[in-house]
């Protein structure tokens, strides 16, 4: 089974942050690989873990996940724009 979901990805510092709002989990690396990689293992165990508990489907349920036509796992809500906004104050 399969998981679509949305990674956000900033630098603070020198350091690269991912993070899944979806799921709000979050990792980070030297570079945006190696970022997106360990966010894609902190998912990972996270579902494993879950699994072996019981409760990944609770966990998918909660995060607002459904399953489409083809077995993927997809969150109520897609991002379909990410910018930065300025406003005045």
């Amino acid at each position: 089974m399969k998981v679509k979901v949305t990674e956000e990805i900033w630098k603070e510092g020198n350091m690269y942050v991912s993070y899944c709002p979806e799921l709000d989990m979050a990792s980070c690396g030297e570079s945006v690989g190696e970022s997106q990689k360990n966010l894609k293992e902190v998912i990972s165990i996270n579902f494993t873990e879950c699994r072996k508990m019981g409760t990944l489907n609770q966990l998918l349920q909660d995060a607002g996940f459904s399953e489409d036509k083809d077995n993927v796992l997809l969150a109520r809500k897609e991002l379909v724009s990410f910018s930065p906004l300025e406003v005045g104050i």
